[in-house]
């Protein structure tokens, strides 16, 4: 598990598993999509593309700045 903060108060850990959300929406709207059609029918607007982009950006800074807690 990773650590998108350090986890100490309830407003840490709900952020954390909003996080986790987006994560794991985002993977499953767009990879699956993907994965279960031929990508030259998947039509996505340049608009579309770009808020997709900068989504995945900051879920991988998030990630880049991420720590492994230690688990007691």
């Amino acid at each position: 598990m990773l650590a998108i903060n350090s986890l100490k108060t309830e407003s840490e850990r709900s952020e954390q598993k909003g996080f986790a959300n987006i994560v794991r929406g985002t993977f499953g709207m767009f990879r699956n999509t993907l994965a279960h059609a031929p990508k030259v029918t998947w039509e996505v607007s340049k608009r579309d593309a770009e808020d997709i982009l900068s989504l995945v950006s900051m879920i991988h800074r998030r990630l880049d700045a991420a720590t492994m807690p230690s688990r007691v």
